[in-house]
């Protein structure tokens, strides 16, 4: 199994991190975006700065950039890497994409099929011609010209952010990779079923997908109270990342049985009352989204994540270089060797 690192990517301590797990063994590093800085820009530095890791935006948020910007900047990255970049992208939210870049919320469905095709237009170095609902290029009753990309054909891995039946459909139809945010073990059907259906549409099966799946890593003896922090870290996730009526990570955890429970936790946040929110989230949710205890019972997750076709793990790690080294040498080593319950 792959061990993919996420950093934020622009302090000095984080590119040293990522050069020192390249030499460790880690496949793929990670940058987000949200309202702070961008995916790209660090991502161009850190290329410069290994030779063999992959890196991959987790995620660009789609609607934020033109679908031939998006382009342009992934081939520009695939170019200056030597082949080494995975476009990840997302939808976001309403409160991001219409409060800060000012672009409707309307169709994030479309507008993820519509890009990736777009994507793929330019890519190959084809003409850019598009009659969708949410794109039409050129633009209609417009001086615009179909034109085809003066940079050579580069073909891009895209990675897909998606959580909903529909999205995880078109995910498994589209994508070379899914991004498994709030991916839950035990409930692991609700996602990989809709997945399923979407990949057999295109001739395939998820097997043919890199499935990455996002963990917080923590080696402890103390199990019950990591998964407890770590639980209590998804109230702001659960309470402020969406409207009442729309928040992707809640409806998720709906579908995976914990619809009460996201709902108690986002009334008490948006109450004001943060800290009895971050007590009301289940203790399982830490626990069951996130490689918690000591080693024996991380390889024990570890296998069954294998079993289950996931690819990649996505590691989050906290704590000073040292120590967040330390973990990333002792995950690696885990999913390097396969544990008994792999073997039987």
């Amino acid at each position: 199994m792959r061990v993919g690192i996420a950093v934020s990517g622009v302090g000095d301590e984080d590119v040293q991190f990522v050069v020192e797990a390249e030499r460790l063994g880690a496949d793929t590093v990670w940058v987000a975006e949200a309202w702070g800085h961008d995916a790209f820009t660090p991502l161009a530095y850190l290329a410069a700065r290994t030779s063999r890791i992959r890196l991959a935006t987790g995620i660009a948020q789609l609607g934020a950039r033109t679908p031939a910007l998006l382009a342009m900047s992934a081939m520009s990255m695939q170019a200056l890497s030597g082949g080494r970049f995975l476009l990840g992208l997302g939808t976001s939210g309403p409160q991001v994409m219409e409060g800060w870049h000012g672009v409707r919320f309307g169709s994030p469905l479309a507008m993820t099929r519509e890009t990736v095709a777009i994507l793929r237009t330019v890519t190959a170095g084809e003409r850019l011609t598009h009659e969708g609902t949410v794109y039409r290029l050129p633009l209609p009753d417009s001086a615009g010209r179909a034109i085809r990309s003066t940079a050579p054909p580069t073909p891009v891995p895209v990675y897909l952010a998606a959580m909903g039946p529909r999205n995880l459909e078109l995910t498994g139809e589209l994508a070379e990779g899914w991004l498994a945010n709030a991916f839950v073990l035990e409930t692991a059907e609700v996602f990989l079923g809709p997945l399923a259906e979407g990949a057999a549409r295109a001739g395939r099966t998820v097997a043919d997908l890199d499935v990455v799946v996002p963990v917080g890593v923590e080696f402890t003896d103390d199990e019950e109270e990591a998964a407890r922090r770590h639980a209590r870290g998804y109230a702001f996730t659960i309470g402020a990342m969406g409207t009442r009526g729309q928040n992707f990570y809640n409806a998720a955890f709906a579908r995976q049985g914990y619809g009460e429970d996201v709902r108690a936790v986002q009334e008490l946040w948006l109450a004001g009352r943060r800290e009895e929110a971050g007590d009301r989230v289940p203790v399982d949710l830490g626990r069951r989204t996130n490689l918690l205890g000591p080693p024996d019972v991380v390889a024990e997750r570890i296998a069954r994540y294998r079993a289950a076709g996931v690819g990649t793990l996505q590691a989050k790690l906290t704590g000073s270089l040292d120590e967040r080294l330390t973990t990333l040498a002792t995950l690696l080593d885990l999913c390097a060797t396969p544990a008994a319950t792999d073997r039987s």
